[in-house]
């Protein structure tokens, strides 16, 4: 994968974003950032700032430059001076509103996990095709540099013929019983835990560095069964505010999840997803072993790629560190000197550029609502075995 300059940007493309807690943050500076440092089709234009409380949007809004703000999302949606929806909501609402953005004719940048269930990634996915409107599923590791020099170096052959997949989601912000139960740990707004949430960009680089996942296998864990419920402007990763001894509710979903799978080229892989791992702040790892080599990536070492080649010679054979900042790794031309590291919020903006060019030619993006469902297909299956106990197969 390699970032081809386009033409300076032309026509303005105004962005309307649904959502501005952590994700709303992310994107924000996205949308701002991706004009400074790459030449654009065209010019994305905060254009309006979507939350239900007023007061709240209307300082995100302030602070990061929306020029109008609304509380309901149905009225941004029908917005004549609206081009592209992005979805920085938690997944239980993603469904609604990507289906009226597709009706509505906007193209649509939605964050993961696409969706609670298969049926809801799938209807989202019929309605962005009959409308004919470019969709994307902010997967955005596959936009760290090193992550797309994995691809690269696979897809030239330098690990030969892949035999193993291992990957690891790892955090550790609910280790404590007494933080509170937000939306991440009821079944309702997420689905399932970090199952969903955590396993979703590890299935996905799976998809997008191995091929398509064939049959699973999985166990789930629950650690906690009940929380505090949360205090006043609690968010994803802090308590909020309350008074005296709070009422506790049940947790709903699952606190760690390990899954085995088997891919369609014949590779096995695990996953393992877990909010209970002790100094673990975001952990995302994968280890790749093959034929002719070996890759191995650490998310909080995100600017290097572990790579070993059985090709060397006997006596210099060992896992060599790639620092993938030089100007031929994956858009790293576009921002600093060789040896200056990239930073979480850059995968976001790599993921603006490449929306904003796959609106302007027409081309499709990955992982696009297709993607998507492949991946929300492994989830559900998933949680499937963890249920009977049984394998099971991933249907077209």
């Amino acid at each position: 994968m390699s970032f081809v300059r386009i033409s300076p940007m032309t026509k303005p493309l105004r962005i309307a974003i649904i959502g501005h807690n952590f994700m709303g943050k992310a994107h924000s500076n996205a949308w701002r950032q991706a004009a400074h440092f790459f030449d654009l089709p065209c010019q994305p234009v905060l254009q309006v700032a979507c939350g239900r409380d007023a007061a709240a949007v209307q300082a995100f809004a302030d602070r990061w430059g929306w020029k109008h703000v609304e509380t309901d999302w149905r009225a941004v949606v029908d917005r004549e001076d609206v081009d592209v929806v992005d979805i920085s909501l938690p997944q239980h609402l993603h469904h609604d509103v990507a289906v009226a953005a597709a009706r509505a004719g906007k193209h649509i940048f939605c964050e993961k996990p696409m969706a609670l269930s298969v049926s809801q990634a799938e209807a989202m996915l019929a309605a962005a095709r009959a409308a004919n409107v470019r969709h994307y599923v902010n997967h955005n590791y596959r936009r760290c540099p090193a992550v797309g020099l994995a691809r690269r170096l696979i897809d030239e052959g330098r690990i030969g013929r892949i035999f193993h997949w291992r990957g690891a989601y790892q955090q550790d912000w609910i280790v404590d019983p007494d933080f509170p139960l937000t939306w991440q740990l009821q079944k309702e707004t997420a689905g399932s835990g970090p199952h969903n949430d955590l396993n979703s960009h590890s299935v996905d680089l799976a998809h997008y560095l191995v091929g398509d996942i064939r049959t699973v296998s999985c166990l789930t864990a629950s650690f906690v069964s009940e929380r505090p419920l949360p205090g006043k402007g609690a968010t994803a990763f802090s308590t909020g505010a309350g008074d005296g001894a709070p009422a506790k509710g049940p947790v709903t979903v699952e606190d760690a999840s390990l899954m085995q799978v088997q891919f369609a080229n014949g590779a096995i892989g695990s996953f393992e997803a877990s909010r209970f791992a002790s100094g673990r702040k975001n952990h995302n790892t994968f280890e790749i072993y093959g034929s002719e080599g070996s890759l191995a990536f650490d998310l909080e070492r995100m600017n290097e790629l572990q790579f070993f080649s059985r090709r060397d010679p006997e006596h210099a054979q060992g896992f060599r560190t790639i620092l993938a900042t030089e100007s031929s790794h994956p858009y790293v031309a576009n921002w600093w000197p060789p040896g200056h590291i990239l930073g979480y919020e850059h995968a976001f903006v790599h993921g603006v550029v490449d929306f904003l060019h796959a609106i302007s030619t027409g081309e499709p993006i990955s992982p696009d609502f297709s993607d998507g469902v492949r991946c929300v297909k492994v989830l559900e299956a998933g949680l499937k075995s963890a249920a009977s106990g049984q394998r099971v197969t991933i249907g077209a």
